[in-house]
């Protein structure tokens, strides 16, 4: 992983990417945004991330799908996608884990434990991945 961990967004509403963005930049992350699905699968093959944060309601590839072909993939199956979602009830986090991804984190953020949450996923990795 390079000195500052980067971090892929994908969101469909920009007042919630730009939030997340800003947030994670000021916190020392290099951090990229795709509004779709498609785009993000296009910006992880280009450039993959050490994170992706995942919203769940994505147009042109939602983001269960977009997390199944990630996970299926040995080029990114190793890259921690934590879903950040509206969908808060208990059966969206259990389609969300079994579709592959690593973590759950409910809408609106909490813009304090934000940061410290994705550096825990970071280190999991690491340790997962040396």
């Amino acid at each position: 992983m390079s000195e500052q961990p980067h971090i892929l967004v994908i969101e469909d509403h920009q007042p919630n990417a730009m939030l997340v963005c800003d947030l994670l930049s000021f916190h020392g992350f290099r951090v990229s945004w795709a509004p779709d699905g498609v785009t993000g699968l296009d910006m992880v093959t280009k450039d993959p991330p050490d994170l992706i944060l995942m919203d769940l309601q994505l147009p042109r590839l939602d983001g269960f799908e977009l997390t199944r072909r990630l996970k299926s993939d040995p080029q990114t199956s190793h890259i921690p996608i934590v879903a950040l979602t509206a969908c808060a009830m208990i059966s969206d986090a259990e389609r969300a884990m079994s579709a592959g991804c690593d973590g759950y984190l409910t809408k609106p953020i909490n813009t304090r434990e934000l940061p410290q949450t994705i550096r825990k996923f970071l280190k999991v990795s690491t340790a997962n991945n040396p």
